[in-house]
This record gives C-alpha cells, sequence and structure tokens, in this order.
C-alpha cells in the first residue's frame, strides 16, 4: 500500500508513525512462509521449546541477518512502496539499504523488557542532526499480530522526548514509561521512525505468544559515518545470490550494487560478474564505462 505524505509528516514531527495494511493478503501470507524457513513455526516451538533454546538465549538470540531462504521475504525490505517513502522521507532518490534484520521472539523463556533509548548508538558513529539534515529511516514491517501481550515497541513521541538529551543513549528504566505509546496492529502493519526517537521494546506478558517482524533501513549514500551491515560480508551465501539475481537493477543499486554506466563496467567486468552471477541479466550493464 502507497504510504502517504502525512505519514512521512508524522516520522518527521513525532519521529515515529504506524500505518496498519502495509502488506496486503498475498505479500503477507507469502512472507509468512519465507519466515518460517528461518524460524519454528508457535505450534512447533511451544510443543517442545527445550529443542530452540538457542533462539531465546538472550533478547537479541532470534534476529537473522539478511539475505533470507525465501524471495518474498527478501523482497520485503525493497518492498517499491517502501523505498518510495524512503525517498520521500530523505529527500533524495540516491539511497543505500544499510540494515535488513529478521526478529522471532517467543514468550516465556527470556525478559524482552528494556530501558528506553535512541538506536543511533549502533547506526552512526556519531548523532543525529535535530535539524532532520543526513536522515536516516529505520522500520517495522509486523509479520504477525502485535497486542499489548505480545511485547509491543514502546515510543515515546518527539513532542516529549526532545526534551531528553541526546546523550545518554539509554535512560533508566522505567523513567518515561509515562510518556510512551504502544505501537501494535494485525500482521502487515508498518512501523516507521528514526534513530534519534526514544523506544524499548517490552515485556511478552501473554501466555505462548510469539512475534515476529522484518526491519529495514535507510540512509543517503555517501555518508560513512552511518551504517550497520556490509553486504559484501554475505556475498558468499547462496541466498544472497538468488537475491540479487532476482532484483531488479534499480532494487540492487539499494545494496551499493555498481550501477550501469558506472566506470566499473568494462568487459573483464561484464565477463566476470556474470560468471559470478549465471542468471543475472547482464545487458543493462553493458556499454561504455
Amino acid at each position: 500500500m502507497n504510504i502517504p505524505d502525512s505519514v512521512i509528516r508524522a516520522v518527521r514531527t513525532s519521529g515515529y508513525a504506524v500505518m496498519e495494511g502495509f502488506l496486503d493478503a498475498g505479500e503477507l501470507a507469502a512472507a509468512q512462509d519465507g519466515m518460517f524457513l528461518e524460524f519454528p513455526r508457535p505450534v512447533d516451538y511451544f510443543a517442545k521449546p527445550e529443542r530452540y533454546g538457542h533462539l531465546v538465549e538472550h533478547q537479541f538470540a532470534g534476529l537473522r541477518l539478511a539475505p533470507f531462504r525465501s524471495w518474498e521475504l527478501n523482497r520485503l525490505a525493497f518492498h517499491a512502496d517502501l523505498v518510495d517513502a524512503a525517498e520521500r522521507f530523505c529527500d533524495s532518490t540516491d539511497l543505500q539499504l544499510y540494515k535488513v534484520e529478521l526478529w522471532g521472539k517467543y514468550s516465556g523463556a527470556v525478559d524482552y523488557d528494556q530501558a528506553h533509548h535512541r538506536d543511533f548508538g549502533n547506526h552512526s558513529l556519531v548523532v543525529p542532526r535535530v535539524d532532520g539534515r543526513w536522515p536516516q529511516l529505520t522500520s517495522f514491517i509486523l509479520l504477525s499480530d502485535v497486542t499489548e501481550a505480545d511485547g509491543p515497541t514502546k515510543v515515546v513521541p518527539r513532542e516529549v522526548g526532545d526534551a531528553v538529551p541526546m546523550l545518554p543513549i539509554h535512560r533508566e528504566p522505567g523513567e518515561m514509561t509515562g510518556e510512551e505509546v504502544s505501537v501494535t496492529g494485525p500482521a502487515g502493519t508498518l512501523f516507521l521512525y528514526t534513530t534519534a526517537v526514544l523506544h524499548r521494546g517490552s515485556a511478552m506478558s501473554g501466555f505462548e505468544r510469539s512475534r515476529f517482524a522484518l526491519l529495514a533501513d535507510y540512509s543517503v549514500r555517501g555518508n560513512p559515518w552511518t551504517g550497520k551491515m556490509s553486504w559484501p560480508n554475505v556475498a558468499n551465501d547462496p541466498s544472497w545470490s538468488d537475491m540479487i539475481t532476482r532484483a531488479t537493477v534499480r532494487e540492487r543499486d539499494l545494496f551499493g550494487f555498481p550501477p550501469p554506466g558506472h566506470e566499473y563496467w568494462n568487459e573483464q567486468t561484464m565477463r566476470d560478474v556474470g560468471l559470478r552471477y549465471p542468471d543475472m541479466d547482464m545487458s543493462p550493464y553493458a556499454g561504455p564505462g
């Protein structure tokens, strides 16, 4: 679903926005099928949780880094409407997709409760500009229903949070619980926020509950002080080869793949990149470089 300008304005002014119905039923079902190639289905996990102790050793044990085995799941990170929203928020089409994660949580074994914090700590070497220059747009696509029982993200709107100093990054536990808003919604909901907004993960209070989300983050290309993942670090993964081969030229560009017309391309690189990705259509990259 196209993201209206009112949502982009809300991210600018309040630091976050929540939009239900971002994914249609088909997109959601396909992504959920792919998600369960990475995580056990809740019915399987709760039948024998001892088999999956590695997923709940600590708060972040359920994080998986892209690429994933499912094309339908991978492509959510560069969903056309999400890219369009990132272009409008960042006021540029020269974007980089600098992080993609899949996060699965299961209740009962680990406490997911957190203190309020700002995400720039591991997304930037410095601090965000409060005037919005050099923006980063972070996102959660909820792949399961999230209610108050499912450990929703709790966010403090900028109208309140901006009065809190940028540092320390982590606040005292419980300091701002009276000012927070719960990010709840049905599967397919989109949560957009900035790295400067205060938020926290909350405890899963329901019995045998699970929560799944895909996280995809964007910034303008060329800001070396921002980032989180190095895509060449995963480029030997077969899932990467499948994803980058099936992606469009524009989608590859979001990962930093050299675009058509770039001086990188010559007879040798055309030949050898074609050997590395034998199913990729190399014709867009042909021509003088």
